[in-house]
């Protein structure tokens, strides 16, 4: 039976930039041999009266009819959605969505076995419990996905440190070696990266890329880096020469110091929203012993936030990478959003410079504008505009920036909409000028 100090000795002897990364609660935190632990043990006894759910006696579920009628599953899986989920989520789910995680991918790069998360937001605030706490530096390129503040610096205590994503509207691949310039040389950090990105809807090139993984691993000679690969839009890729493939098989072994986690899920790769079914996977062969020993850290996680992720929807995505036609049905799902994104990328090139500047743009679901720096109204007031006066919904990020979210606009709706945000901008500039020559 492994004890923490094992689990511990273990992570320190076999991966010390990891080690080094932990948070408090990472390092005190290990799967005990409670009533899991033991009920796993007694799988397949006679008699086992370890688990507490209700079954037939035989170890199936007990669904009420109103219920079970709802899920079009064959016998057997429907007693799996009605149960409860193994901890780490269901070991057939977690092989199969390994397998459509590294589809191309040599044997020679090593990946965990997937755990189960209740989506990805779930997963980062495990990352954020496993390496964040008070103080933690936690890079991130802004503007940023605002729940990034709420699972890292709200719940634990971490700060975040920004640089800017985009200058003079081009990426920055330096963004996270900016971001931790003034961090004290030895400290550790974790950086969040988010290709293709929300709010920006941009992936980096294959140049940019490159520079990326080179200013990462310059980072990583200074200090034990935790690098999240935040793959919430992964395969979302619509312009020329940028990878579908996630940034967290660039990072893999690529420095003693550096510890690449991937964070994806069905939410938007399979376009089940209402699923919640995340995964967490680190760069590690399943077979280690600091694997082993990790594995114990998550299960604790999981076991004291969620207790288990949710067993019905786990089957509904089972079910799917169980079909045949699941590949061809997720590229029809995406050749939606591509032909909203062939519909706005050329309306960038009609905006005006003068009222709002777009962002770089290239995949995924968002598109992103900067106002213009002469036009003298914030993000907010332009948001609260566009409800009041032009039934129009966008999102505000920091002062000057705003956000649409292109995936909920149908590709006839989106050049009335973007006419609409740069029509607002104008007339509340306007307006305001007005008020200001009154008084």
């Amino acid at each position: 039976m492994i004890d923490l100090t094992t689990v511990n000795d273990i992570l320190e002897s076999d991966a010390p930039a990891l080690f080094q990364c932990l948070s408090p609660l990472g390092r005190r935190c290990f799967y005990p041999p409670d009533i899991p632990f033991q009920a796993a043990q007694a799988r397949g006894k006679t008699y086992n009266g370890t688990i507490g759910v209700f079954t037939d006696g035989r170890g199936g579920a007990v669904p009420l009819p109103s219920m079970e009628s709802a899920y079009n599953l064959a016998a057997a899986d429907r007693h799996r959605a009605f149960l409860y989920s193994p901890v780490a989520g269901i070991p057939e789910l977690r092989e199969r969505w390994r397998l459509w995680q590294r589809e191309g991918r040599p044997d020679s790069i090593p990946s965990s076995l997937p755990f189960a998360t209740v989506g990805l937001a779930h997963g980062l605030s495990m990352i954020a419990d496993l390496f964040g706490g008070e103080g933690r530096a936690v890079a991130v390129g802004a503007p940023f996905w605002a729940n990034y503040r709420q699972c890292f610096t709200m719940r634990t205590g971490a700060r975040l440190l920004t640089a800017p994503n985009y200058r003079n509207a081009l990426y920055n691949p330096n963004v996270i070696a900016e971001a931790l310039a003034d961090l004290p040389p030895g400290e550790p950090a974790i950086a969040l990266l988010n290709f293709p990105s929300n709010p920006g809807g941009y992936a980096p090139t294959d140049r940019e890329r490159a520079a990326l993984k080179a200013s990462l691993l310059s980072v990583a000679d200074q200090r034990p880096l935790v690098v999240v690969c935040d793959d919430a839009y992964i395969g979302l890729c619509f312009g020329e020469n940028i990878s579908h493939e996630s940034f967290f098989w660039d990072l893999v072994d690529a420095h003693e110091q550096l510890v690449p986690i991937k964070v994806d899920g069905a939410t938007k790769e399979f376009f089940f929203f209402g699923g919640r079914v995340g995964f967490l996977t680190f760069g590690m062969s399943p077979e280690s012993e600091a694997m082993e020993a990790l594995e114990s850290k998550m299960r604790a996680l999981l076991r004291s936030t969620v207790g288990s992720p949710v067993a019905a929807s786990q089957m509904v995505l089972l079910r799917a990478l169980r079909s045949p036609g699941m590949r061809e049905e997720v590229e029809e799902a995406r050749e939606i959003a591509r032909e909203r994104y062939e519909v706005v990328k050329p309306l960038l090139d009609e905006v005006d410079r003068e009222v709002l500047i777009p962002m770089p743009f290239n995949s995924g679901f968002f598109v992103l504008f900067e106002i213009a720096p002469d036009i003298d109204v914030t993000a907010d007031e332009v948001r609260r505009f566009l409800l009041d006066r032009l039934d129009t919904g966008v999102v505000a990020l920091d002062e000057r920036f705003l956000r649409i979210a292109i995936c909920s606009v149908s590709k006839e709706e989106l050049p009335e909409m973007i006419r609409r945000v740069e029509k607002g901008i104008v007339e509340l500039a306007e307006e305001k000028l007005r008020t200001t020559m009154v008084f």
